[in-house]
């Protein structure tokens, strides 16, 4: 487990950093998916059982993973993020219909044990400073059957292919993403929080060890995205 001083500074860190990306954030999304999160996300929310469900979406930015989680007849969402601006402009995009913004911390869920159908989570693990603290609280406030949902970048495979892709990642389209939002520094951050990430796999076992059941994942992106999905017993 992190300690705890280092993870309120690197949550704060975040905090402020994805607040200056406000008024580019969904415009970088799309410029640097080609314009396929929103189908990711779509995939994401259909896996998870989402009709009457009640659901947590986890560091929900600026509302796109909370949105799609009602158009496909979610009962409740909350979308919790760390930062304010980021809600905001979610309740400006989306409103409240079914759906509260809400600023909280992974690592300590303002929910009682056994709140939710659903925790799902949408390019927001990477930013996580304790990884295995948050996925115990996860686990925590899932209800029984309840499901985890985990859409995020990954390690590519270890081949010619993969390799392409990371240096693609690392070394273009963030970027080009830094240089027309120009906030050049938040985007040097992506590629580096990859450094120290768990791959597909080990996700899958820290997963398991807080829960955990029939923990799967798919690639897609050929192999650039994971989409981890577990139950809890």
């Amino acid at each position: 487990m992190a300690d705890l001083d280092t993870a309120r500074d690197r949550t704060r860190t975040i905090e402020e950093m994805f607040s200056r990306l406000v008024p580019h954030y969904d415009r970088m999304n799309r410029l640097m998916t080609g314009g396929r999160d929103g189908r990711w996300r779509t995939l994401a929310v259909q896996l998870s059982n989402p009709r009457g469900a009640v659901v947590l979406d986890l560091g929900a930015g600026t509302g796109d993973l909370s949105a799609e989680f009602r158009r496909q007849d979610a009962a409740r969402i909350v979308g919790l993020d760390v930062s304010a601006a980021m809600l905001a402009r979610a309740e400006e995009k989306f409103g409240r219909q079914r759906i509260e913004w809400l600023q909280g911390d992974a690592l300590h869920l303002p929910f009682a044990e056994e709140s939710f159908d659903v925790v799902a989570s949408a390019f927001v693990l990477r930013n996580l400073p304790d990884l295995a603290g948050s996925f115990g609280e996860m686990a925590r406030v899932l209800k029984p059957g309840g499901r985890l949902v985990g859409l995020d970048i990954t390690h590519p495979p270890g081949t010619v292919w993969g390799n392409v892709l990371r240096l693609g990642f690392e070394h273009g389209v963030t970027r080009v993403a830094g240089f027309v939002s120009g906030d050049r520094s938040a985007y040097r951050y992506l590629p580096n929080s990859l450094s120290g990430y768990p791959t597909a796999d080990e996700l899958t076992r820290m997963l398991e060890a807080v829960g955990l059941e029939d923990v799967t994942y798919r690639r897609l992106s050929m192999g650039a995205v994971a989409l981890h999905i577990g139950q809890k017993s």
